[in-house]
């Protein structure tokens, strides 16, 4: 998994622990998530409203700070997470093409993940290896110059 250690399999009563610890914080909603997110490799809807009465803060609020950054995630991930560069340098490289492809080799929709949990399919909107064009990031390991073939074989390492 994109290179975070999962503790465990989520626990509401230490997510509301951590949500204790961290809440007297200045800002305490982002280090409560990136706490959650660490622990537990997501943070379940079901600590939203926890967080929104310690911080005193609607649970559209937390909602919408926990929905806008990428690297949240609402469900837990696959074992792997195969990330595709969607900028411009990529684009212009068959970026798209590349995608469509790991949507057919993987069996797997761009932000779902597999039905049998192995992989996560998501978008990036730069890995910064524009010269590199197109690129991936598996696992945490960034892949540049990536065709159909090269992510087949790398793919094949996966299983």
């Amino acid at each position: 998994m994109s290179g975070l250690a999962v503790a465990k399999s989520w626990d509401k009563d230490a997510a509301i622990s951590i949500v204790q610890q961290k809440k007297s914080l200045d800002g305490a909603l982002m280090p409560i998530l990136h706490a959650l997110n660490d622990a537990f490799g997501y943070v379940d809807d079901s600590i939203v409203p926890v967080i929104a009465d310690e911080l005193n803060l609607s649970r559209a609020e937390v909602h919408g700070v926990l929905t806008f950054y990428h690297e949240f995630r609402r469900a837990p991930a696959g074992r792997h997470v195969v990330k595709i560069c969607r900028a411009e340098a990529c684009q212009s490289m068959q970026g798209r093409e590349l995608e469509e492809h790991i949507k057919r080799h993987l069996k797997v929709e761009l932000g779902d993940t597999s039905a049998d949990k192995r992989v996560t399919f998501e978008a990036v909107y730069c890995l910064g290896l524009c010269a590199t064009a197109p690129s991936v990031m598996i696992d945490g390991k960034l892949h540049g110059r990536v065709t159909p073939a090269k992510f087949d074989k790398i793919a094949a390492e996966l299983r």
